[in-house]
């Protein structure tokens, strides 16, 4: 079993798949729920402090580099005119929003993607950590739920 708990702790910090590929993988490997959903939870928010505070800056660094100039410049301008935009429209709401971009599972708005967006528009890290931290356990619970009632429904089918 302790291979099965790795397994969903390094599903859970591959970036794009994250937490949401970690629990419908435990649910259908029959792990226990709520521990694989804690284990999901630590290794998809291990990364967080690592991508705010270091990301934007390797980004920064590529910008003027041969190769990855254009796509690192690309990626900061992208990231900076589309924070404004968010600031301008979401306003206090900034951290909510932050929270909900990250706990509505879609593909490419989960915590790595998140974070990496708190710290290109300067947000403050214990908020952003905050606001990830609640998305992520939103997610977790919606996928958990969601795989429970997919694997029913297609038990009732199969």
């Amino acid at each position: 079993m302790l291979k099965e708990y790795l397994i969903v702790f390094f599903i859970s910090m591959v970036p794009l798949v994250e937490l949401r590929g970690a629990v419908p993988y435990a649910v259908a490997h029959n792990l226990p729920l709520l521990q694989s959903y804690i284990i999901a939870i630590i290794g998809n928010m291990l990364p967080m402090p690592f991508i705010f505070f270091f990301a934007r800056k390797v980004l920064e660094w590529g910008k003027d580099k041969p190769v990855i100039g254009k796509f690192f410049t690309f990626c900061l301008e992208k990231g900076h005119n589309g924070g404004e935009k968010l600031k301008e429209k979401a306003g206090k709401g900034l951290y909510w929003a932050l929270f909900l971009f990250v706990g509505i599972p879609l593909p490419g708005t989960g915590a790595w993607t998140g974070t990496l967006a708190a710290s290109i528009l300067d947000m403050d890290f214990k908020k952003s950590v905050r606001a990830v931290v609640c998305g992520v356990i939103l997610a977790g619970i919606i996928m958990g739920t969601g795989t429970k009632l997919v694997m029913l429904i297609a038990g009732l089918f199969g």
